[in-house]
């Protein structure tokens, strides 16, 4: 004969049957989970504007040169007390070019603070020399380069910058030129 156990008695055998199974265990430490993520950091904005405003205030369009050395078309400059040797290597390519933008399409507000961002970023990473590109000014409103005699103007105003010379014709010719930067 088969007997039936209530399902108070099943549970009770149930619960002693997991007890014993189980008295051996210590309990785990739980760690409470957040419901919500953590709150991201704040983004300081007005830093960030005031930055760039200061980049932007670096550069002045109206900046005239007490000295500088050009030649025609040709831009060159070597700042005070450093050698003339700097520009011949310069034009002669001895240093390699690490890094390289291009203003094609860009307005003169908005190439002077890619400028300014770009000069900036290479100083951080250690970079020597670089390539500008600013066009020959053909598509511009009276076929003159524009760009070309503000960059003259921004690189002369910047610190970091030792020298600069128009680049090799392979390297963009008259409508690039080629900047070293301080170490």
């Amino acid at each position: 004969m088969a007997t039936t156990l209530s399902n108070s008695d099943q549970n009770e055998d149930d619960i002693e049957l997991f007890r014993e199974a189980v008295k051996g265990a210590r309990p785990v430490k739980a760690k409470r989970i957040p419901l919500t993520p953590p709150r991201p950091k704040p983004v300081p904005k007005q830093f960030i504007r005031d930055e760039q405003q200061a980049l932007l205030d670096s550069l002045s369009d109206d900046y005239i040169p007490a000295h500088e050395l050009e030649s025609g078309e040709e831009l060159l400059y070597l700042r005070e007390g450093h050698s003339p040797d700097i520009l011949s290597k310069l034009r002669r390519g001895h240093w390699v070019v690490q890094a390289a933008i291009d203003l094609h399409g860009l307005i003169a507000d908005e190439a002077r603070l890619y400028v300014a961002s770009f000069l900036a970023d290479c100083k951080k990473r250690g970079i020597r020399c670089v390539r500008i590109v600013h066009g020959k000014g053909l598509g511009s409103r009276n076929r003159e380069p524009v760009l070309k005699h503000k960059l003259r103007n921004w690189l002369m105003q910047k610190d970091e910058v030792i020298a600069y010379a128009q680049a090799r014709k392979q390297d963009g010719g008259g409508g690039a030129v080629i900047v070293l930067l301080k170490a």
